[in-house]
């Protein structure tokens, strides 16, 4: 029979070292989704929440099977993750359309902005099938090239998780429910401020490709400095929840679940205000440059379906 690791045994320090939440927060989250769970399921939400093991590590970890993991894994994500509309939200009213105007405007100086738009990938293993390349970024890697908006204080206010990675950061954009708010001018006249990935538009500020003015070039710091928060938002996301880094082997679907779910506990921590993650894990980097998840489409195995209501705002 498996030994369950008892966590009481840990000190605050030595569970947020593990988990990247404290104790209390853990247990603020576990009473919101409660009644989403199966009650057995609730007492392993901060033994993978962290998601830095992989499946059979969690199982021994929490002496249950693996298939239990797998289970509760999803599960749990997807109690998470159906709170996003809860957490993961655009500034509405007009009082707080200027206070996030405000916060922007004190980075550097740039008007108008209330978010930095920005992708990044989400590692994954080959989907297999016909579909299996549309996955395959410029980096000749498999992900799901995900969108969000950050706020000043790293909080993301937008995400669209179903993109395949080859998917174009402008494609993403045109395609998402955010650009047609800003087209019937839901937000009035602020912006957003993105990289030269995006098209520069009347509400979506990028910079110019070449400066030919010291004014242009002062614009051009102001924006980059101003837009470097979503930046940030990814490096604090992805060193609390490294497996958003090192990679998922799991149905697309659950990465899309998992990749919501990690924005909402990102933003909870804000709110509640957790201490940042450490700079640097040991061996994070390390691994992070080496890990290639197995070409499952070579293999002929296991074919993973899409999400057939994928994550989007």
């Amino acid at each position: 029979m498996k030994v369950r690791i008892n966590i009481d045994n840990w000190d605050d320090e030595d569970f947020f070292m593990r988990f990247r939440l404290q104790k209390n927060t853990v247990m603020m989250i576990l009473q919101i989704i409660r009644s989403s769970l199966e009650i057995d399921e609730t007492r392993y939400l901060n033994q993978f929440i962290n998601k830095r093991s992989m499946q059979i590590a969690i199982a021994d970890f929490s002496g249950v099977c693996i298939s239990s993991v797998c289970r509760i894994i999803r599960r749990v994500s997807l109690a998470l993750a159906q709170m996003y509309l809860r957490f993961i939200k655009m500034p509405q009213t007009q009082s707080e359309l200027q206070a996030a105007s405000r916060d922007f405007y004190a980075i550097a100086k740039f008007p108008r902005t209330i978010g930095a738009i920005d992708c990044t990938h989400i590692k994954i293993q080959s989907p297999g099938g016909d579909q299996a390349e549309s996955y395959r970024n410029r980096k000749s890697w498999f992900s799901l090239n995900v969108q969000t908006v950050s706020s000043a204080n790293l909080k993301i206010l937008n995400i669209v998780a179903r993109w395949p990675g080859a998917s174009h950061d402008q494609q993403i954009f045109n395609n998402s429910t955010l650009k047609m708010q800003f087209e019937e001018g839901k937000y009035s006249n602020f912006i957003l401020v993105g990289d030269s990935g995006y098209r520069n538009t009347k509400y979506l500020a990028t910079p110019f490709l070449r400066c030919n003015t010291s004014v242009e070039a002062l614009y051009n710091e102001s924006l980059i400095r101003t837009r470097n928060v979503v930046e940030r938002s990814y490096g604090v996301l992805k060193r609390r929840f490294p497996i958003l880094a090192l990679g998922m082997r799991v149905k697309i679907s659950t990465v899309q679940l998992i990749t919501v779910a990690c924005a909402v506990l990102h933003n909870i921590a804000i709110d509640v205000k957790e201490g940042m993650p450490p700079e640097e894990i040991e061996g994070f980097d390390e691994m992070l440059a080496t890990t290639v998840l197995p070409d499952q489409s070579k293999r002929g195995k296991e074919r993973i379906g899409l999400c057939s209501r994928p994550f989007s705002k």
